[in-house]
């Protein structure tokens, strides 16, 4: 059978594939090259990338050299085309080493490469795939429920039906995709280039952007459900209420609301949750805004009802949604008010609403690997580089007038120059405009936004007004702000963000002993390898506390870490017939001091960095990930029975 990733035969004429060369990433494509001919003198001659850098596929190569690569690469297509695109031979692990280290021109190192060649998947075989030992009839014996059916939770009904394990997937939206279900808002897209920002088993050559909107995004988390008949499995529109464990009989009890307010219990001998952690909205109460006349509603609960054409739109909140809705709808609205509680930094990405041409989606189906390497062009660069650049250097200091610390260190700093560069460059010179823009914080130290541009062309606009004064109430017609001054608005949208740091809210799960995880919690929620907690046997989390990414990767790679972890707990409890799993409590808070230790020496956790989602009541982070991808990896690749109490 042939290998997936080795591309489809073809029969395409020598013009459209020099058509199709136009478009593709040259870099990656000279690696494709190597697997059709075998010849690794194609990257070790004068042609090669100049350096790396986010989102920038062309290796910063020359016009000429592009030219000069595309005239090789024709000539060696046209030869695999006819000899009818044989299969490529294997290349050798060191062979693939080097073709790392030429693509993004600097080391990889050793400990990295394990973790890249499965991610790729150059063997055509899904790597991460746990075959989940025990026989059909202890399998039947041991149902699993699933809470949510977005990227995570999807993923589990995929790894679980594939096993042979009876799961239910619960889910309070009616279609899947979770984030990508929800939040509809115009201008909603992906910040995680597409090609990597997708299951790593599951690619696709169908992108019609690199940073895909959100109906296309929804779409293929659809395709893929129906691929992998995950949706029979699904209770839609129907919700969590909590879950009990009973000792007993070593189950849960799971309380579940339907679309029509009833309330059942499934029973389930593992619960997995795949609850998102920005998925409860957050709508700030301010005084009287029940008494605004016009529509009023968050970002991720968007009225397509409404027609904001010619209307008086007020905008609270200037974070990552807010900076993609202004740019969409400021065209068609008569005025647009930004309220903005503090900048935010941005990096330049050209790339950011680009559409994927003809030519790239050609190559992703036809050329051996082509996909593959892509996919791997653009996962390197956010793989452990943003951590490195978030560490704090004790010994760095870089304050202002004022006393504001600007920066952690001196390769922060760098990054504060060119990001302070890159916004002040499109202002034109407007002094009052650039005071508002540019972040007084160090950078990185919230989410940083990509930027093509049209952030600062939206906020130039004559209809569109920046407000940096805090909201005072709200009228039936107006948003008054501290300093007395009344926007008028017809139209009120919430870009707000979410309960971020309340993990599982509102759901009620109790444990062993009657013992209510959240009470537990109080402000500060951990989880062992942020998947499992003492006291809730056969408890299972996806992206749970300390897990969400603030330095790079994607939230999809971590997910398939913790899915193929909690695959390995389950062929424990299932082929063993054990009854019970759980962490044992001093590596559960071995585990949540090293991590709190880690994240205190990073940017995010500094107490100059204010008005962030990701810090408690105490100004503490729990929620975020301080490791590196690499050991994350690691940590989940296999399980240590030695971690855990087994009954």
């Amino acid at each position: 059978m042939r290998n997936p990733h080795a591309g489809e035969p073809f029969d395409t004429t020598d013009e459209e594939i020099a058509a199709a060369l136009l478009d593709v990433s040259i870099p990656t494509l000279m690696l494709s090259l190597v697997h059709m001919t075998g010849d690794l003198n194609l990257i070790r001659g004068r042609l090669k990338p100049a350096g790396l850098f986010l989102n920038e596929v062309q290796g910063y190569m020359s016009e000429a050299d592009k030219a000069e690569a595309r005239a090789i690469a024709l000539d060696v297509i046209r030869a695999y085309r006819d000899a009818g695109c044989p299969e490529p031979r294997p290349i050798t692990a060191d062979e693939l080493h080097e073709m790392m280290r030429w693509l993004v021109c600097q080391d990889v190192p050793q400990e990295y490469v394990p973790m890249l060649l499965e991610e790729m998947e150059l063997s055509g075989e899904d790597d991460r795939w746990v075959d989940v030992a025990g026989t059909a009839e202890q399998k039947a014996a041991f149902p699993v429920v699933v809470i949510g059916c977005g990227q995570s939770g999807l993923l589990a009904g995929i790894r679980l039906k594939a096993a042979g394990i009876p799961f239910t997937i619960v889910e309070k939206n009616p279609g899947v995709g979770g984030t990508w279900w929800e939040n509809s808002y115009p201008g909603s897209r992906v910040d995680v280039g597409n090609h990597f920002y997708c299951y790593s088993f599951e690619p696709s050559d169908e992108w019609t952007e690199y940073f895909a909107q959100q109906p296309e995004l929804q779409a293929y988390f659809e395709r893929v459900m129906t691929k992998h008949d995950v949706g029979a499995h699904v209770r839609w529109s129907t919700e969590v209420i909590g879950a009990e464990w009973n000792d007993a009989d070593s189950t849960w009890l799971v309380e579940t609301e339907g679309p029509d307010g009833v309330r059942s219990t499934l029973v389930a001998r593992a619960v997995i949750s795949a609850v998102g952690q920005l998925n409860r909205i957050n709508l700030p109460e301010f005084p009287g805004a029940d008494t605004f006349a016009g529509p009023a509603f968050h970002s991720a609960r968007w009225d397509h009802d409404v027609e904001l054409a010619g209307k008086r739109v007020a905008m609270i909140g200037a974070g990552a949604t807010g900076f993609q809705i202004a740019p969409t709808i400021a065209p068609e609205v008569a005025h647009l008010t930004v309220f903005q509680r503090t900048p935010q930094w941005m990096f330049p990405n050209p790339n950011y609403h680009e559409t994927v041409g003809p030519g790239v989606r050609w190559a992703l189906r036809h050329l051996p690997f082509y996909g593959r390497w892509y996919r791997f062009l653009i996962f390197w660069p956010g793989c452990d580089t943003g951590l490195a650049a978030a560490r704090v250097d004790p010994d760095y200091s870089a304050a202002d007038g004022s006393g504001q610390q600007r920066a952690i260190s001196a390769t922060n700093e760098f990054t504060r120059q060119m990001f302070t560069d890159w916004i002040v460059g499109q202002c034109d010179g407007d002094e009052d405009l650039i005071a508002r823009v540019v972040p007084d914080y160090p950078a990185t130290g919230k989410r940083t936004l990509q930027d093509n541009g049209s952030w600062l062309r939206c906020l130039r606009r004559d209809n569109v007004e920046l407000v940096q004064a805090g909201i005072d109430h709200i009228e039936p017609d107006a948003v008054v702000t501290a300093d007395g001054e009344r926007h008028p608005a017809d139209v009120l949208v919430y870009a707000t963000g979410f309960q971020h740091t309340a993990v599982l809210a509102p759901m009620r799960i109790i444990g062993r002993d009657g013992v209510d995880l959240r009470e537990m919690w109080g402000e500060r929620p951990a989880a062992y390898l942020g998947i499992t907690v003492p006291w809730f046997p056969n408890f299972f989390m996806m992206y749970g506390p300390g897990t969400h990414l603030a330095h790079g990767g994607s939230l999809i790679f971590h997910s398939e870490c913790q899915m193929r972890y909690i695959a390995h707990c389950l062929s424990e409890l299932i082929a063993r017939d054990r009854n019970t799993m759980e962490p044992l409590p001093e590596r559960y808070a071995d585990w949540h001091a090293r991590t709190q230790a880690e994240m205190k020496g990073l940017v995010w956790a500094q107490p100059t960095i204010e008005h962030t989602y990701f810090k408690n009541a105490y100004g503490e982070i729990h929620t975020a990930s301080p490791w590196r991808l690499v050991d994350y990896w690691s940590w989940t690749r296999e399980l240590d029975l030695s971690d855990f109490q087994v009954a």
